[in-house]
């Protein structure tokens, strides 16, 4: 019989699967909420945020206030600032007048959060959920691992409500699955960039295959490791051009609150149609970024001739394998001319972006209980809960998975302290933080007509009469 944390007497009012940045920021606003029992369970050793991708000298691409908890509790003693004022550190950060973070400094204060927060379990694995019907609970099965990863108990965890953020994973375009599955070809998903980073130095010419963020961060460590005319290297996009992220004041809009609240009031054939133009959102290149990289590109350039690196958007890797014992053969199609050719190289980085995990496995139990929307992903409300039968009482709320239901800013850590806020109302019945009633410039979407009152205004715009109904 399994061991049960907490025992079946006490169950806990919501547990948590997965400890990333979003769980840890529920985590943290719930230790505040008295009288509420929590527990997150993850089957990492540690807190860890993109190891692989900590490059010296990147930063995250949104502004140090969207730290865990300020967007809802500024007060928090987990705030960035406190984590400054902690190491001694807020007048140095006061004086360097940066307004986006390091990301290796944004690993470390994470991990000092979840080292000050109880009821974290690490090395904790869930395996299944189901619903208890007879208790009004649900059951969270669990594998202890040891510290070599393997099994060493198990056990089982009660809970009224359950709150999913088991993350993303790397994604692998299918025509290159083969060779990043082989180990003896040099394949690596930029996620494992820094693990493989002196081997892929070293490479006569390495790919780098995707033009994000992570892509451009990439092409521009490997450009400056390489000596002047003999770089050897090649940067491949899908987008028509190595665009800049959208950051205008008001584009930046579509990562509030009031938008998340838009889309997902839209139709979901419109939400589908809409969320593959807004690419440039969450898959553009910081403009800086840009900048540094054709500033080292031109740096090359200054003792005459060009840099031995090659820039090609608008390409697709149709297909992958190998030429010879060592090398690798990309062919390649560009989607505007129509034209194809073959790529040899010596080592790819895939900067191919994440995909939410699938909660298929985990949820198995659960099937006959979830509502599915047309192309039969998980419906999910404007709470960010699982739309589930009515005979289930408690509630499943997730995080960073319901991209296709609230749109572009489910994966952005300026909506991690918000939808934990939204989460901790719903779960409490009560208002342990109370939510602004707006929070964008822009009001997306017309608000319905009023019968009866075509004059009225709505939010504070007149609206003009109907010509027929003037009056002299």
């Amino acid at each position: 019989m399994p061991a049960e944390l907490p025992g079946p007497r006490r169950p806990l009012d919501l547990a948590g699967i997965g400890i990333g940045p979003f769980n840890l920021s529920l985590a943290a606003l719930a230790a505040r909420v008295r009288g509420l029992s929590t527990a997150f369970y993850e089957r990492r050793a540690e807190f860890r945020w993109h190891p692989g991708l900590l490059i010296e000298g990147t930063t995250l691409q949104v502004p140090f206030l969207a730290d865990l908890v300020t967007l809802a509790d500024p007060t928090s003693p987990f705030t960035f600032l406190n984590y400054l004022r902690a190491h001694e550190r807020l007048y140095p950060f006061y004086f360097a007048e940066r307004f986006h973070a390091h990301r290796a400094e944004y690993d470390a204060y994470c991990r000092w959060v979840s080292g000050r927060l109880p009821g974290l379990h690490f090395r904790h694995q869930v395996e299944k959920v189901r619903w208890n019907a007879g208790r009004g609970l649900f059951e969270a099965d669990f594998t202890q691992l040891d510290d070599s990863g393997e099994a060493a108990a198990l056990g089982r965890a009660h809970a009224r409500h359950l709150v999913v953020g088991v993350g993303t994973e790397p994604y692998v375009p299918e025509a290159l699955r083969p060779l990043a599955a082989s180990p003896t070809a040099d394949v690596v998903h930029a996620a494992d960039y820094l693990a493989h980073r002196t081997r892929l130095a070293a490479a006569r010419h390495v790919t780098v295959v995707g033009a994000g963020q992570s892509g451009a961060e990439v092409f521009l460590d490997l450009l400056r490791a390489r000596p002047a005319g003999a770089e050897r290297l090649h940067w491949l996009a899908r987008t028509p051009a190595f665009a800049p992220m959208e950051y205008s004041k008001l584009g930046l809009e579509q990562f509030t609150p009031d938008y998340a609240r838009y889309f997902h009031g839209l139709p979901e054939d419109v939400r589908d149609e809409l969320l593959p133009r807004q690419w440039q959102l969450y898959k553009g290149i910081d403009a800086g970024t840009i900048a540094a990289v054709h500033d080292e590109l031109y740096r090359r350039t200054l003792g005459g001739g060009w840099p031995d690196a090659v820039l090609t958007p608008g390409v697709t890797v149709r297909t992958a394998g190998r030429f010879g014992s060592h090398r690798i053969e990309l062919h390649l199609e560009h989607a505007a001319q129509g034209t194809r050719e073959t790529l040899r190289t010596d080592a790819v980085v895939l900067a191919t972006g994440y995909r939410e995990r699938p909660l298929d496995g985990l949820l198995a139990p659960l099937e006959p209980l979830l509502r599915r929307d047309a192309a039969g992903r998980p419906r999910v409300d404007e709470h960010h809960r699982l739309v589930l039968d009515p005979e289930v009482t408690g509630r499943i709320y997730v995080q960073n998975a319901e991209r296709h239901t609230h749109g572009v800013g489910a994966p952005d850590l300026g909506l991690a302290a918000h939808r934990g806020a939204v989460i901790l109302n719903d779960v409490t019945g009560a208002e342990p933080y109370p939510l602004p009633r707006r929070t964008a410039f822009t009001t997306f979407g017309l608000p319905p007509l009023r019968r009866g009152q075509p004059d009225e205004p709505a939010h504070g715009v007149p609206r003009a009469p109907d010509p027929g109904t003037v009056k002299a």
